[in-house]
């Protein structure tokens, strides 16, 4: 059982490090914001991921195959919310780093809209169900198993973003408006490129 749980604990781990869009909005939303500012955007990503292995591993398959079979409304939205969000991020021209953030409602905003992101990413609960099959867990093979696998992708996930929140904050005294700048242009575009290739994909498939 523990086995199982450091399993869950690695998958979540590795897949929450991927590079990807979100990797650099959470990035930039910590360097410019603050530690904590990142770390609940990064929790909003792990919520998503403990969701989507809960779907595979508890083997809730009617609600895994409408959400497999909505793949191309999936990459449609949240293709297109990476493309206003990218530019967004682009044409924000921020002259200095801001005070760590602890306002409730903009806290709520960062947590919910990194939710939202990795929630319209269909790769998100085929690589969850593709591990579930993997592991053995799944409909018919125990709660417990299920559970520990929960358990370990949030963990796994919620780690990797604490690390990556630490590690940003602890860059912040050297960052420079102009740094500030060309990292917001430089995320901004490849976080809309993304988009963009998620949108055309999905349209072409």
């Amino acid at each position: 059982m523990s086995s199982l749980l450091l399993r869950g604990f690695v998958l979540g781990f590795a897949v929450a490090a991927a590079p990807g869009p979100i990797f650099f909005l959470c990035l930039r939303r910590t360097l410019v914001r603050g530690w904590f500012f990142g770390l609940v955007s990064g929790l909003g990503v792990a919520t998503a991921d403990g969701f989507y292995a809960a779907l595979a591993a508890f083997g809730i398959t009617a609600i895994t195959s409408l959400l497999s079979g909505e793949r191309k409304v999936l990459a449609l939205a949240g293709g297109a919310l990476l493309i206003v969000l990218g530019v967004r991020i682009a044409l924000e021209r921020p002259k200095n780093l801001e005070t760590p953030v602890t306002n409730g409602n903009r806290l709520v905003w960062a947590y919910l809209s990194t939710l939202g992101l990795t929630i319209t990413n269909p790769a998100t609960i085929l690589s969850f169900a593709a591990l579930a099959a993997t592991l053995g867990t799944g409909a018919g093979s125990g709660y417990l198993r299920a559970a520990l696998l929960v358990a370990g992708v949030l963990l796994g996930s919620a780690a990797w973003w604490s690390v990556l929140a630490g590690a940003a904050a602890g860059l912040r005294a050297r960052i420079t408006p102009r740094i500030i700048r060309g990292m917001g242009t430089l995320s901004g575009v490849a976080i809309a490129s993304l988009g963009l290739a998620a949108a055309i994909s999905a349209l072409a498939s």
